[in-house]
Parts: C-alpha cells; structure tokens; sequence
C-alpha cells in the first residue's frame, strides 16, 4: 500500500519524543531518526504541519507546582518548544526537506510569526512547517496547539506520536498489567472516563471541528508513514466512536 489515505496531517510530537533514552534534553540520533520518518511521508506527497511539546526541557505546569507564577512558566515552556522546532527543522533541511518554523510568539530573527494563509501555502508547495510557541497563550497545551492548528489548516487527522504507549488503554499500562488497549474510541469516553490521552480543551476542540486522532507508537520504525497510510496502528479517537 503506497497511497496516502491522508494528505494534509499533524504531526504532534512531545518534547519527550526528542530527548531518546536520556530523558531530557535534544538527542541528535533520536531527532535525525524522526527527520528521516517525516521525509517517508513528505515524499508520498503529503502535506506535514507539525507541532512540537517541550516536556524535554520545560514544563509549565511543573514549574507552577514549584511556586512560579504559571502565566511565567507556561512563557517559558513556549519558547522551550522554539529550540525543539529549529532542532528538528535543522535535522529535516539536513536530508533535503524544505521546511519553515512558525512561532506564534514572535521572533523574527529566527521563525516566521504564525500566519494561517502562509502556513496553507507552504503546505501546498510542498515544504514541512513546524508551529512553535503553543498558542501564543497561558495556560493552553501544545495538544491544544496541535487541535487548533489543524481546524485552521483544515487537516484531516492529528496523528499523536507517542513515546512509550501504543495506543489508548483503559489504564495506564505501565502501571497496570489488566489495562486493555482500545482499537477505537470516542472523543466523549475519552473525555468521561479522563484516559489522558490529550488534554479536556483539546479533546474538546477536536471533537467540535470532527478532526480525528490517531494515537501510536512513535519508537517503531516506519509507524508515522503507516498512519498516513491508513494502516491499522495504534488507537483510532473520532467523533461518535464509542465502546462503553
């Protein structure tokens, strides 16, 4: 199967999923391997927007939990996911895939500023573009980023690159062995029963704006290009799936 079910996607990366085995941090093997996967896709002629966590080198609301201001924090956290983008941006123009960084708190010196009509357009010429800087707000994840990106730019699906998990369980299944993985599921159980597979808000948004997520493996070689191909991977969440 070479043809793409999907051609315009997110790519929702955590800041985790760039740190490999140390855990903190940007791990240049781990971010060219990833650069290498996001070209596989890019040369099926799909269009990629991507935006990056930086739960690597900041958290905003860990930072909150130690006493700083959380408007502060979740500053911070926003341009912690600046230097993720540029690093993977390096790592993507590095094997030949043109690609633009879009902050949506401005920078000019090193991003282009957030601009919705821009970013289609670079899409369609056929360039990745990584959104940095969340919202440009407080208080608003970079999972809600990914929602309300993609209901901008009219993606058809969030693919959620998860580092560790391949999917969505009834528990977390690190911590309990009887967790059952879910082949698909309802933006509305996920948010009942709290799975934590992305935030309220941006479960919220997704199942508003009809936008399907595709929760999976991030570490398996080749998952992102079997996503977009619509193979069966991972866990499914769409509106109206349900198995309550």
């Amino acid at each position: 199967m070479t043809t793409p079910k999907y051609h315009r996607v997110i790519l929702k990366l955590s800041g985790e999923a760039l740190a490999g085995d140390a855990g903190y941090g940007i791990d240049p093997v781990t971010i060219d391997d990833i650069a290498r996967q996001i070209q596989d896709v890019a040369l099926l002629d799909v269009q990629i927007a991507i935006v990056v966590g930086a739960g690597n080198i900041w958290r905003g609301i860990s930072g909150s939990a130690r006493g700083m201001d959380r408007a502060t924090a979740d500053y911070m956290g926003m341009l912690a996911t600046v230097l993720n983008a540029l690093a993977l941006q390096d790592a993507l123009e590095k094997i030949g895939v043109d690609t633009r960084v879009q902050t949506s708190v401005e920078m000019s010196q090193v991003a282009e500023p957030y601009i919705r009509r821009r970013a289609i357009r670079h899409l369609e010429k056929g360039r990745v573009v990584i959104f940095a800087g969340g919202t440009g707000n407080p208080f608003f994840s970079t999972d809600t980023t990914a929602a309300l990106r993609a209901a901008e730019i009219e993606a058809e699906v969030i693919l959620m690159a998860k580092n560790g998990v391949d999917g969505v369980y009834t528990a977390d299944p690190q911590k309990d062995p009887s967790a059952k993985k879910y082949d698909e599921i309802g933006f509305m159980q996920v948010l009942n029963e709290g799975l934590g597979v992305m935030d309220s808000t941006a479960a919220s948004l997704c199942m508003d704006n009809d936008i399907p997520l595709i929760v999976f493996a991030l570490g398996e070689e080749g998952n992102i290009r079997r996503a977009v191909l619509g193979e069966t991977i991972g866990t499914i969440v769409g509106k109206g799936v349900s198995h309550e």
